[in-house]
């Protein structure tokens, strides 16, 4: 099932698509207030009762304290299972809408409008939500598909251009782990990262379709999503030893170079197909090494990771470009070893 409305200048015309809500809480960091009080103008224009949440920026906002203040607001005015949940903004604002409509009254409709290329392509797709904990991110959380997410191309205008760049790490990660094609069109096409060409719009589309077709088959992650983690394991792993300061896309593209390192060292990827994945982050300006001296504070976190069963270490690894695959148990030392190779 197709959730996800691609295009330029949604955003005018989304109040007809929230299946008949009278009262919407509409959650929004206090960097787009202004986009958010314009939005609340069209809706409340249609009929529906917005109150607004006004929310840190980041992953500031995805806290258990954040998602009460929701609550809260939510408790006072008396939404009932008919209202729903709007999250605008990047992928931790959606993803902390998408909690807070998973939790409240056990679930309420939930549209959500990404605002960045990470929340288009990844957060805002598939239906996990969740919040941070001291001790990793994203441990708390619920599965809970959005009835709708409005992808408005536009909305990139504001996007600082390191941003955009961050956010296509998620957008080769399709290409790495199921359509080479994607690869290709980033190396060979200068307009690949320019968000008003068709090129760019092309990559968008293809790569939310990807996801939608993955999280459909599988929902609850019990086969083929996993692999939609690919990268992701040491990645948050950074984000959590950087106090989730970084940007989620610099920490999953040393994070993939890691696991293709990880893969090669394992007997199945190729030295060519390693050396791709630099050629691409390369191509994107973005980071492929990090400290030897946080290696044990990211083994640490790592063996916490929700991917780790039964106190076992898994990894997204791949046998070959497009054709991922699961890496039970790897000994530390193997681990260590390629960590090396990520090394700054």
């Amino acid at each position: 099932m197709e959730t996800s409305i691609i295009g330029r200048g949604l955003l005018l015309d989304i109040a007809p698509q929230l299946e008949g809500s009278k009262k919407a809480l509409l959650i929004a960091p206090a960097a787009l207030a202004a986009t958010a009080e314009k939005l609340k103008e069209v809706l409340q224009d249609s009929g529906i009762e917005v109150l607004l949440a006004e929310v840190p920026t980041g992953e500031d906002s995805k806290r258990i304290e954040v998602a009460a203040f929701c609550w809260k607001i939510m408790g006072q005015a008396d939404f009932n299972r008919d209202d729903c949940v709007i999250g605008l903004g990047g992928g931790s604002t959606t993803d902390l809408a998408g909690f807070v409509a998973a939790t409240w009254l056990r679930g309420v409709n939930c549209f959500l409008i990404p605002t960045t290329l990470l929340g288009m392509v990844d957060a805002a797709i598939g239906g996990k939500t969740g919040v941070n904990t001291a001790e990793g991110k994203n441990l708390v959380g619920a599965f809970h598909l959005p009835r709708k997410v409005f992808v408005d191309l536009d909305t990139l205008e504001t996007l600082p251009r390191n941003e955009l760049l961050a956010g296509m790490a998620e957008v080769v990660k399709y290409g790495f782990i199921q359509d080479a094609e994607i690869l290709q069109t980033v190396l060979e096409n200068d307009s690949a990262t320019d968000h008003t060409s068709d090129v760019f719009a092309g990559l968008i589309e293809k790569s939310i379709r990807i996801k939608e077709e993955i999280t459909n088959e599988d929902f609850r992650e019990s086969g083929r999503r996993e692999f939609l983690n690919y990268g992701h394991t040491l990645g948050h792993a950074i984000e959590l030893a950087e106090r989730y300061k970084w940007r989620h896309g610099a920490a999953i593209s040393i994070g993939m170079v890691f696991a293709a390192e990880l893969s090669a060292l394992s007997g199945r990827l190729s030295n060519e197909e390693v050396d791709l994945h630099r050629e691409v982050f390369s191509k994107l300006g973005l980071p492929m090494k990090y400290r030897a001296d946080k290696w044990e504070m990211l083994l640490a976190t790592m063996q916490r990771d929700k991917k780790t069963r039964s106190g076992v270490l898994r990894f997204i690894v791949l046998d070959r470009i497009g054709k991922p695959a699961i890496l039970h148990a790897p000994t530390n030392e193997l681990l260590f070893t390629t960590y090396q190779a990520v090394v700054e």
